[in-house]
């Protein structure tokens, strides 16, 4: 196959999809790479290092995606201003995107339709499975611990006081308190980094699990009221999507502390599905001056209800920041590992020389997105009413 690598264009993105390690291993499995010219530079990977490692070296984007079969990319396809078209309009019929879509996030759901439209048979990172046989390519897992520990730098950053109790001349500084909604992969890298920075930090998660793994970090653990029979899925790896009365029973929990939070850490995702809205506008309104929300779940919605995808805003004296590249401001680190979740997937993938693509697997029913033609990812038409 031809597998495409084009340079990420969201604004502030420096991650690309493949290092020159895994062109090789892409060179030693049979397939031709194509990759655009500047596409590594973000990462601190030169055109040079692409060329030695045998990939063919392109100058226009619009060319690379006509030529690939294959396109791997960070991001999911974005307006391109220099062709003055959308990167869907650059696809063709039959052509594989395998790259994070979070197709079930509203502001993506007209893009998706485009996708299938296009005759594209996308895949979402997004969607790989928690399972033992599918670790290798989960970029998700990946891209939350990177996006964990950067995303409590952010929010230390934006707060205008210190995160750890400070003895001065005229008396101690409190420190910070800090609340993190949603103890996964991200969570619990958000509460180790809030510790060593010396926050006292609370954590809230609906899943008896998550909550023990951030209490051995050193959170306080603030009780969301959700029974777990409830609250986490059958094989117990994943939360629930909740009803809206337990969302309202879950928020009037968090409603305390988070009056009392200086900064507010939020990574509560479902899978395949719509971020739940766990901090409504009130709960912000009830916050301090000067306190900080990072909402790193916008990807797939957000879990504040009014925090703008891709931008800092400022809103009854909260800093809401919606970031929605933060692995990508550590480009070294979330590039590598990136680079060989995507690869380990399309090994994974290719059968014969081809993508093959067995319904059958959990790993490919939970990350199609669309094929032939049709949306088929269930989270998406869940999400779009369908």
């Amino acid at each position: 196959m031809i597998i495409g690598i084009p340079k990420e264009i969201m604004r502030g993105e420096k991650r690309v999809s493949s290092t020159p390690e895994t062109v090789k291993k892409m060179l030693a499995d049979g397939h031709q790479v194509l990759v655009e010219h500047g596409a590594g530079v973000g990462s601190f990977y030169a055109d040079e290092d692409y060329a030695a490692a045998g990939a063919t070296l392109m100058e226009e984007a619009s060319t690379l995606y006509q030529k690939a079969d294959v396109i791997l990319k960070v991001k999911e396809p974005q307006f391109n201003t220099v062709y003055n078209q959308h990167e869907v309009s650059l696809m063709h019929a039959g052509q594989v995107l395998i790259t994070f879509i979070h197709p079930a996030s509203p502001v993506n759901h007209q893009m998706v339709k485009e996708l299938a439209t296009a005759g594209v048979t996308a895949l979402t990172l997004d969607g790989v499975p928690r399972i033992s046989r599918a670790q290798a390519m989960d970029a998700l897992s990946s891209m939350s611990t990177c996006a964990g520990y950067k995303g409590m730098l952010i929010a230390a950053n934006n707060l205008g006081m210190f995160m750890p109790m400070i003895g001065t001349a005229v008396g101690m500084i409190k420190p910070a308190t800090v609340l993190v909604i949603g103890t996964g992969v991200a969570g619990l890298r958000a509460v180790a980094t809030a510790r060593s920075l010396g926050a006292v930090v609370y954590s809230a998660d609906i899943r008896p699990e998550a909550n023990e793994q951030a209490q051995s970090l050193g959170a306080k653990i603030v009780e969301t009221g959700i029974p777990p029979e409830i609250a986490v899925s059958a094989d117990g790896k994943h939360a629930n999507k909740l009803s809206e009365s337990w969302l309202e029973k879950e928020r009037e929990c968090l409603r305390e502390t988070v009056a009392k939070a200086d900064i507010i850490f939020l990574s509560a995702l479902l899978l395949g599905k719509r971020a739940p809205i766990l901090v409504n506008e009130e709960m912000v309104k009830s916050m301090k001056s000067g306190s900080c929300i990072v909402d790193i779940s916008i990807d797939q919605g957000g879990n504040c209800a009014i925090t703008v995808p891709g931008e800092q805003t400022v809103e009854h004296n909260v800093i809401i920041e919606g970031c929605k590249n933060i692995p990508g401001m550590l480009p070294t680190s979330s590039t590598w590992m990136f680079a060989n979740n995507i690869y380990n997937l399309l090994k994974y993938l290719s059968k014969n020389g081809q993508i093959e693509l067995d319904h059958s697997d959990e790993i490919v029913s939970s990350t199609l997105v669309c094929h032939e033609g049709r949306l088929v990812h269930a989270g998406t038409l869940e999400a779009m009413g369908l």
